[in-house]
């Protein structure tokens, strides 16, 4: 049986550490969430990060923009964000509507106030080796290892997807803990064969059932990345449940595992922009 990677316990307990930190400050951080259209995901998402900021005491501002907004509207936003001197994170909700081209608002955001960690400075400094942010659902993927000592260094790691919110972002941190990474993709010729090897699995693609659970190697730490909603309203992975996945040696839950530390690693990053802005 799989030792469940619960994020829920581990996501809380860092939040609660967070809260000396924000009290030793001159004022409370301050988060900035863009939010453009009504998405039903985002919006729960949105919602979950200013429950969170507010009980630990940030400031957390929201900026709701109609489905109908331009990109020089966004643009403009993010400006004004970025040039608040009580704002030290910002947050632009993906996905963005369609008439928004996403880099070019990313690339918007101030590198010091990126707490999202797409900004291509960021991304840069990531790989590299010497990141100032990274990305939140990668960083809580880490520290879901690194809290239950899952080993890496040395290990075959698989990642399936290669996104660069998750999957190319999760793949440079593990091989930096010495893992043997090998990136998988919708060109990718034997998927099967290739998580068949994996000792580490990483799966964020966004897609129900992308990988079924018979693939898993018995014994894998395995990370279901993905949160998927079906028309009957249940959340589920990018992994396809199995009676084989009991095989795993580790295992994130759907929901419960990668979401709260995403969560946690955002009001973390948050605060960390804060020590710096404040020194």
């Amino acid at each position: 049986m799989a030792v469940l990677l619960d994020g829920r316990a581990l996501g809380q307990g860092i939040v609660e550490g967070l809260a000396p930190r924000v009290a030793a400050l001159p004022r409370p951080p301050g988060l900035a969430v863009v939010l453009v259209g009504a998405d039903p995901a985002s919006v729960i998402y949105v919602r979950l990060k200013a429950r969170m900021a507010r009980t630990l005491g940030l400031v957390h501002r929201q900026v709701d923009l109609p489905q109908t907004a331009s990109e020089a509207e966004v643009l403009a936003t993010v400006d004004a964000l970025n040039a608040d001197p009580a704002i030290d994170g910002i947050l632009v909700q993906l996905p963005l509507p369609a008439q928004i081209r996403r880099e070019p608002v990313l690339d918007r955001v101030d590198p010091a106030k990126d707490v999202d960690g797409f900004h291509p400075e960021n991304a840069g400094l990531l790989a590299q080796g010497r990141p100032r942010f990274v990305p939140c659902t990668p960083r809580g993927i880490l520290a879901l290892f690194d809290h239950h000592r899952v080993p890496l260094s040395g290990r075959r790691a698989v990642v399936v997807g290669r996104s660069p919110i998750v999957g190319r972002p999760v793949a440079a941190l593990l091989d930096q803990r010495n893992a043997t990474v090998t990136v998988c993709h919708t060109r990718t010729a034997d998927l099967e064969a290739e998580v068949r090897r994996a000792a580490v699995l990483v799966v964020a693609v966004g897609r129900p059932g992308v990988v079924p659970g018979a693939w898993v190697r018995p014994g894998a730490a395995v990370v279901d990345a993905g949160t998927n909603r079906l028309s009957d309203g249940r959340v589920v992975g990018d992994i396809a449940p199995d009676p084989a996945l009991e095989a795993a040696g580790w295992l994130t839950p759907v929901p419960g595992g990668v979401g709260p530390m995403t969560i946690a690693m955002l009001m973390t990053s948050t605060v960390e922009s804060a020590e710096r802005r404040l020194a």
